[in-house]
């Protein structure tokens, strides 16, 4: 088995896969932390759904659906902001017709599409495996470019994540701060497509966050922990799915999900033993 596993480490495409990994650990954990925080989890999965309509446009009209996916994926998330703020519609609704219409858009593109759509499973379902440097370079840039935001403004993002209507009466930036951040949500959801698809993506972004939320409840301590929690998973699911032969997008989440399962049981089982030896 370790033998297997180091002769896997010299191929370029497990190389690029743990590389990719990390990166989508980093941006995820920093950017998962302030969805959960901010409580927009479903505005996120709204953006990442309505993405399918530019991952259809790209294959229709000939260029990277990736490409595609950030076009819709950022205009969904401006578009969830302006209707909610300038148009007077409820946020559900907004997120419930834009989901709607991008995943409608997606269909009707491949289906227009001549001949067999290639690669619409690992968009669909993620596939590790095939990241490419061009991928890498895109997610390392994100990577950079989240993290630089977030240092040279945490204070401030932290201020806008838990008491928006305060930081608008100190004549804070909300709105501009609110756009970019939805920007960065959106690239985030859209870039690790590749990674573990639209369909699981939004598991990245919020199983990692409800483990580390079990250890603690600062904003600062739960990115570094969701970061490493999401790194741990992925190289566990990708050790997974080659052992067992299965989808990496798949297997990534379920060890995110078993370590979330065991870390659950960990604190269960030992509130009891705290609770039985106060008793005695």
């Amino acid at each position: 088995m370790m033998e297997n596993l180091m002769s896997l480490l010299a191929m370029n495409f497990f190389r690029n896969a743990l590389i990719a990994s990390l990166l989508a650990s980093i941006t995820c954990g920093i950017i998962g932390t302030y969805i959960v925080s901010r409580r927009i989890v479903f505005i996120s999965g709204g953006i990442t759904h309505a993405s399918f309509g530019g991952i259809g446009m790209g294959y229709y009209m000939g260029f990277d659906p990736i490409l595609g996916a950030v076009l819709f994926g950022i205009f969904s998330a401006l578009g969830i902001e302006f209707f909610t703020r300038k148009a007077d519609l409820r946020e559900d609704s907004a997120i419930a017709m834009l989901w709607a219409l991008g995943m409608a858009l997606g269909i009707i593109f491949i289906f227009l599409t001549p001949g067999y759509a290639p690669n619409l499973m690992s968009y669909l379902f993620g596939n590790i495996l095939t990241v490419s440097l061009t991928d890498i370079l895109f997610l390392t840039f994100l990577t950079l470019g989240i993290g630089a935001f977030f240092i040279l403004f945490y204070r401030m993002i932290l201020f806008i994540s838990f008491d928006e209507e305060y930081a608008l009466t100190n004549n804070t930036p909300v709105r501009l701060f609110n756009m970019i951040l939805i920007c960065l949500v959106a690239l985030t959801i859209v870039l690790n497509i590749r990674v573990v698809g639209i369909i699981l993506v939004m598991s990245l972004l919020t199983i990692p966050q409800a483990i580390s939320n079990l250890f603690t409840r600062y904003f600062h301590k739960m990115i570094f922990l969701s970061i490493f929690f999401g790194f741990v998973g992925s190289i566990s699911g990708l050790v997974f799915s080659y052992v067992y032969d299965i989808p990496s997008g798949a297997a990534i989440i379920f060890a995110l999900v078993l370590m979330y399962g065991i870390a659950k049981l960990f604190f269960i089982a030992r509130k009891s033993f705290t609770k039985k030896q106060h008793a005695l």
